[in-house]
């Protein structure tokens, strides 16, 4: 990614300029948080972690390495993933972008898996 600015940022973070494009890449809509405010250009869901490993994962680090294996099979084997990248690529060639997600914990949450998968896809 040396020459694009992907970022990753909280739904309830203030949206500002620099975010570029935003997408937001959870299943459900974070709960309390307007269209208006979310300020998102495009909302993901189909690149999202399926229902059963993310209730599985739970948000507990100690089962973050088994839910990155998991979720990195998913959007390997992801038929909408292809067209995602093209489109994220294209999107980063004019502007910023920006995954925006609810999840409390930044560190431990499938965005964190789906940066990594993106940077290593662009790296090969």
């Amino acid at each position: 990614m040396d020459d694009y600015q992907l970022n990753m940022k909280r739904v309830y973070e203030k949206p500002e300029k620099e975010d570029g494009y935003r997408i937001l890449v959870d299943r459900i809509w974070p709960r309390g948080v307007s269209k208006d405010k979310a300020a998102i250009n495009e909302w993901a869901k189909e690149i999202t972690p399926s229902s059963t490993i993310r209730k599985e994962f739970d948000h507990q680090p100690q089962k973050f390495e088994w839910f990155k294996q998991a979720y990195w099979t998913e959007l390997t084997d992801n038929p909408r993933l292809e067209s995602f990248l093209i489109h994220v690529f294209e999107q980063l060639e004019q502007t910023p972008v920006t995954f925006v997600y609810a999840a409390k914990d930044e560190e431990f949450n499938h965005v964190v898996v789906l940066m990594d998968y993106i940077k290593t896809i662009k790296a090969t």
